[in-house]
């Protein structure tokens, strides 16, 4: 487990050093321009405000006050930004862009969207779209993106399946064993979905006929991936299965959840009754 843990900072490190390469974070000035990324991040914070307090400003940009008072010193000589007290607490320093302030970050701005178009020119459209779903994963991972734009539940294409039995980690032996019956069935009254956020494959569920029960359904290998969670995508999932079940002549829908799981909560919000650990919902 160290060497997987030691392997996955090692890519992690190197895929910072060949991103920041991309973006040319490594040189001198930003984009051919006199100024560093830090000090481009800060025109554009000031650039989508009137004015700004220079205290909001470090906290927003996470860095050193000393830092951030000698950009802002630069700039102020340059005749970039005004700094001034505010008229209701003179402790409290504001900072806005000039007229000459807005001129440089336009610059910026402008040659940010040239270099980021020749970056994608390469690309057809569907690499375009596997690359922003690529980062907005990122974002969601470390907590820095919105909720997904789109949602879209729909049967598993080729290979889905084995994506499925793979996302269930400690219990993949038991996920491939359920996947293997569903796809040997072949049940008319069974189903299996894939959540699809923005494009890639977020969560799933089966809808199987219970073993032991001929009149009900069994909600199995309900999942949606953590960068996915509080979108309302396991609500979306188990009212499918209850749903389909109802169509399919089911009388009820059994599941398994811990009664203090994530999952339970999503259930009891969906009708289900727990029995101990089992819960069931009726059709």
């Amino acid at each position: 487990m160290a060497d997987a843990a030691a392997n996955t900072v090692a890519r992690v490190r190197e895929f910072n050093r060949f991103y920041t390469r991309v973006i040319g974070v490594l040189e001198a000035g930003l984009l051919g321009t006199p100024y560093s990324l830090t000090e481009a991040r800060v025109l554009f914070e000031l650039a989508h405000r009137d004015e700004m307090g220079v205290s909001e400003l470090r906290g927003l940009l996470g860095i050193d006050a000393g830092y951030l008072s000698r950009i802002l010193g630069r700039f102020a000589a340059d005749g970039l930004v005004v700094r001034e007290a505010a008229r209701d607490d003179g402790r409290r320093q504001l900072v806005r862009l000039t007229a000459q302030g807005r001129i440089a970050y336009g610059r910026i701005d402008d040659g940010q969207v040239r270099a980021t178009e020749q970056l994608l020119d390469p690309l057809d459209e569907d690499g375009r779209r596997r690359l922003v779903a690529a980062m907005d994963w990122i974002r969601r991972a470390f907590g820095d993106a919105p909720l997904p734009r789109t949602l879209v539940l729909r049967g598993p294409r080729a290979g889905e399946l084995g994506w499925i039995i793979s996302r269930h980690g400690a219990r993949e032996a038991e996920a491939a064993r359920l996947v293997a019956d569903f796809a040997c069935r072949a049940d008319p009254r069974e189903a299996a979905w894939i959540a699809e956020a923005d494009g890639e494959p977020v969560g799933c569920a089966l809808c199987l006929a219970d073993e032991t029960d001929p009149r009900a359904a069994r909600l199995s290998l309900l999942l949606v991936e953590p960068v996915a969670r509080c979108a309302g995508i396991g609500s979306r999932l188990v009212a499918e299965c209850v749903r389909s079940a109802r169509a399919a002549g089911f009388d009820r829908v059994r599941t398994h959840a811990p009664v203090d799981s994530a999952g339970a909560r999503v259930l009891g919000r969906a009708g289900f009754e727990p029995d101990g650990n089992e819960w069931t919902c009726t059709c």
